[in-house]
């Protein structure tokens, strides 16, 4: 007649265990978008659309424009890594899975 706590016990940690891989994401999610903020949207915007005085000066394009859509992830994060144009490398200054969680949420923004 032991098997009901064991049973409570086992889902328990399976529940556990969904809320921690269901939470991982967002705090990923959180991570990237302030490290967005902080290196991205002078330039970028909030949005992703370029739409700031910087954006516009440097002729910015929103994320969402078709010739950004269509770069890759790898074209996209060797941008972060090297920088592109007047845009800065980041490859010094992020982790490469930052640079993967930057790419993830570029595309969200494009969205």
């Amino acid at each position: 007649m032991q098997k009901a706590p064991i049973l409570k016990v086992i889902t328990e940690i399976c529940a556990l265990a969904v809320a921690v891989v269901l939470c991982a994401p967002a705090k990923a999610d959180e991570k990237s978008a302030a490290l967005y903020k902080q290196k991205c949207t002078a330039c970028h915007g909030v949005d992703g659309k370029g739409e700031t005085a910087t954006g516009k000066a440097m002729k910015v394009r929103s994320f969402a424009d078709p010739e950004v859509a269509k770069m890759s992830d790898d074209e996209l994060a060797g941008a972060l890594e090297k920088g592109k144009a007047k845009m800065p490398a980041y490859g010094k200054s992020l982790k490469p899975d930052e640079i993967k969680a930057m790419v993830t949420y570029v595309r969200s923004l494009a969205k």
